[in-house]
C-alpha cells in the first residue's frame, strides 16, 4: 500500500530484479560489482584508445563506439534499478519508462548494425589490406558509425511511439527492474498481438540481416586465413577475429532470447530479468575483458600509460 500512496496512476511501478528474499542485499552487491566492473573497465579502454596513437585505427575506434554503446545501456538501467532498491520507492514516471525503453532499444539495434561493420572492418583488413586505408578511412568509419547510432535510433521510436499508444489499466506493476518492451506490453488492457509480431518481424530483419553478413565476412576471412603462408599472421587474424566473435555471441545470445518470440507472455517474468541481467550488466563487463587482454596493442598501451603514472 505504500508504493500506490506515493505513486500518481501515471506512474508505473518496477518491481525489482529481486525476489524479497534473505540474499537480496548480497545478491543486489554482486550486480553493483559486476556493474562497477563494466564502467571502470569500458572507461579505462576508452583512455587508452584515447591517449596511445598506435590505437588510433578504425577498429578501435569501432571498439569505442561499442563502449559507449555498453555505457549508454548501463548508465539507462543501473542507476534506476539501485536507485529503488536501496529507497524501496519502486515507481518510474511513463516518461522516465519511455526513455528508459528508447535509450535501451536504440543501443541494442546500434549494436547491432555496428557489430556488422566491425565483421566487415576485418573482412577488408584481412583480405584486402592494400585497400584497407582507402576503403576504411576515417569519413567511411565515421559515416558506418552514424548509421549504426540512426538505425537503432529509429528503431528505437517506432516501438516508443507503438507502446505508449495502448491503453493501460488496472495494475500497472511491470515485473522487471527496468521498462522492457514485452514487460510493459503485458499491462496492456488491448489486444497487442499485432504489435507483438511488427517487433518479431523487425527483431528477425535487425538480427539475421547484420549476422548475415557477419558470417559472410568471416567465411571469407577464414579462407584467407587458410591460404596465409605466414604463421605469425595467422596467429594475429585469428586472436582479433575470435574476440569479435566472443563479443557477437554475447549480443546475439542475449538478443534472440529475449526478443525473437512472437508473444511476450512466451517467457516467464524471471525468465525476461535473467536474460536482461545478462545484456545489460554482465555483457558489458565482459566486452572490454574480451577485446583487452587477448590484444597485444591494447595491453602493451595499458603498460605504458601505468608506467606514465607511476613516473
Amino acid at each position: 500500500m505504500d508504493i500506490w500512496n506515493h505513486t500518481s496512476l501515471s506512474d508505473f511501478i518496477l518491481l525489482g530484479l529481486f525476489s524479497y528474499s534473505p540474499y537480496d542485499f548480497f545478491l543486489f552487491s554482486l550486480v553493483l560489482l559486476a556493474s562497477a566492473t563494466a564502467l571502470a573497465g569500458n572507461i579505462l579502454f576508452l583512455l587508452l584508445a584515447q591517449a596511445d596513437r598506435r590505437l588510433h585505427t578504425p577498429m578501435y575506434f569501432f571498439l569505442s563506439q561499442l563502449s559507449i554503446m555498453d555505457l549508454t545501456i548501463m548508465g539507462t538501467v543501473v542507476p534506476k534499478m539501485a536507485a529503488n532498491f536501496l529507497s524501496g520507492s519502486k515507481f518510474i514516471s511513463r516518461g522516465g519508462c519511455a526513455t528508459q525503453i528508447f535509450l535501451v532499444v536504440m543501443v541494442g539495434g546500434a549494436e547491432c548494425f555496428l557489430l556488422a561493420v566491425m565483421a566487415f572492418d576485418r573482412y577488408v583488413a584481412v583480405c584486402h589490406p592494400l585497400r584497407y586505408p582507402v576503403l576504411m578511412n576515417w569519413k567511411a568509419c565515421c559515416l558506418m558509425s552514424l548509421a549504426s547510432w540512426m538505425g537503432g535510433a529509429a528503431d528505437s521510436v517506432i516501438d516508443v511511439g507503438m507502446v505508449f499508444s495502448f491503453p493501460y489499466c488496472g495494475s500497472l506493476q511491470v515485473d522487471h527492474f527496468f521498462c522492457e518492451v514485452p514487460s510493459v506490453l503485458r499491462l496492456s488492457c488491448t489486444d497487442t498481438s499485432f504489435f507483438e509480431d511488427l517487433i518479431y518481424a523487425c527483431c528477425v530483419i535487425m538480427l539475421l540481416l547484420p549476422l548475415g553478413v557477419i558470417v559472410a565476412s568471416y567465411a571469407r576471412i577464414l579462407m584467407a586465413v587458410i591460404n596465409m603462408t605466414s604463421t605469425e599472421g595467422k596467429q594475429k587474424a585469428l586472436s582479433t577475429c575470435s574476440s569479435h566473435l566472443a563479443v557477437v555471441g554475447l549480443y546475439y545470445g542475449g538478443a534472440i532470447f529475449s526478443y525473437m518470440q512472437r508473444k511476450a507472455s512466451a517467457r516467464t517474468p524471471a525468465e525476461d530479468r535473467a536474460i536482461s541481467t545478462f545484456y545489460t550488466i554482465i555483457a558489458p563487463m565482459l566486452n572490454p575483458l574480451i577485446y583487452s587482454l587477448r590484444n597485444r596493442e591494447v595491453m602493451r598501451a595499458f603498460k605504458k600509460v601505468l608506467g606514465t603514472w607511476r613516473g
